[in-house]
């Protein structure tokens, strides 16, 4: 029989997961009973996508705003500048309320006209008629508003994000300054929380080569238990998400041992050798707010062995232009095959990957995947933190 069909995702419905389930035993049994029901088989190299929140919630990975106050106050000895951080409701808001917790004098630095993710912070037509340099120009909040007004709001949330976040002081210990230069900080400082995500290494090197004595990014705060509570050795921080209105919950810990003990397990039960991935925000920029979607430090913080690497294909358009234009259709196909099942034997050719590979897309297998399972499973009220991916490794030539 002719195969009509590629790639296939599948969103999973589960049970509600709370702390203390067995998260293996979750996801093996929801995807099986799923393929039962719905009467699909389950294939070697299918890929599991498992939501992180999924995995942090059996964990009960949860933190509260008192535990970041603590440690943000061991940590730190005097006023704090908390430099470039995202502008988000859920992500960073919770954060820095725990900063301010601390009773240190918190200077907090905004990018502008938008931060790392591209939430903007004002109309750049605007910025551009006030002779703003966003390379140059330092701006205090007195100064944002006498040029862009009170009210400033996020095209999508609504959310006028520099009052939200002076609204998380305590005591008003919270100044906000607009500028790109991370250094602008050390007027204030030398102790230094470096907020932004994926930049954060290369901030944190500027600061100390400007001379900044305590430097920490969100990725050094919770990093071991506070209280007993939730912690991540590896982010932090980051990764964090609003829970209730006095805990976050934080990326889930010990990731790369899930994703192997449900891999052998589904091998155990169906003889299949599937690989698994747990995937947090995917990898893609909305093309109407300009805004790129991975908040998350990483698309995958644990993923097996078989999602290591890059796709390695040839662009099936460019051979059917420029080298198989001249045959009819069932030959054509026939060609195509062929040409494809040479590509697999050719791997190391450099000339082809200079020539057909051309347009195709070298991400990580982790990045293309997550971004197919975000967008699959939804971050509202679908239901299905579990994605079944069946047929992305095959290829036009896989019958």
């Amino acid at each position: 029989m002719i195969r009509t069909v590629g790639t296939i995702a599948r969103g999973i419905r589960t049970p509600i997961v709370k702390e203390g389930d067995d998260v293996i035993a979750t996801i093996v049994d929801s995807v099986l009973k799923s393929a039962q029901v719905e009467k699909f088989c389950l294939r070697d190299k299918d890929v599991i996508g498992v939501t992180e929140s999924l995995v942090a919630r059996a964990q009960g990975n949860y933190a509260s705003i008192e535990d970041i106050a603590l440690d943000t106050k061991n940590k730190f000895t005097g006023d704090i500048a908390v430099v470039f951080p995202i502008l988000s409701r859920n992500r960073f808001a919770p954060i820095l309320r725990g900063i301010a917790m601390s009773g240190r004098r918190v200077h907090l630095f905004l990018n502008y006209p938008a931060d790392e993710m591209g939430n903007p912070l004002m109309d750049i037509d605007i910025m551009d008629k006030a002779g703003l340099n966003p390379f140059v120009d330092v701006l205090t909040e007195a100064q944002y508003r006498q040029i862009f007004g009170d009210c400033v709001r996020h095209p999508f949330t609504g959310v006028d994000y520099v009052s939200l976040y002076k609204d998380q002081n305590v005591n008003d210990n919270i100044d906000i300054y607009l500028t790109n230069d991370a250094r602008t900080a050390l007027d204030y400082t030398k102790e230094i929380l470096v907020a932004n995500v994926h930049e954060r290494r290369r901030t944190k090197r500027i600061l100390e080569q400007a001379g900044a004595l305590n430097v920490l990014c969100l990725d050094d705060l919770l990093t071991a238990p506070i209280n007993s509570n939730g912690y991540n050795p590896d982010f932090g921080l980051l990764g964090a998400n609003l829970a209730t209105d006095n805990t976050i919950k934080l990326f889930p810990r010990d990731c790369q041992r899930i994703v192997t003990e449900v891999q052998a397990a589904i091998r155990s039960k169906t003889g299949k050798q599937v690989e698994v991935m747990i995937y947090g925000d995917g990898a893609f920029k909305d093309p109407q707010g300009k805004i790129w979607e991975l908040a998350d430090p990483v698309v995958s913080p644990g993923y097996t062995k078989g999602l290591e690497g890059t796709p390695c294909e040839i662009k099936l358009k460019f051979i059917a232009d420029n080298e198989l234009g001249n045959l009819g259709p069932g030959k054509m196909a026939e060609a195509m095959k062929n040409k494809i099942k040479e590509k697999k034997s050719n791997m190391g050719d450099s000339s082809m990957a200079s020539t057909a590979t051309m347009g195709t897309t070298p991400r990580q297998l982790t990045d293309l995947l997550g971004s197919l399972c975000d967008l699959t499973s939804g971050s509202g009220d679908k239901g299905t933190p579990i994605v079944l991916v069946q047929g992305y490794f095959d290829d036009y030539s896989t019958e």
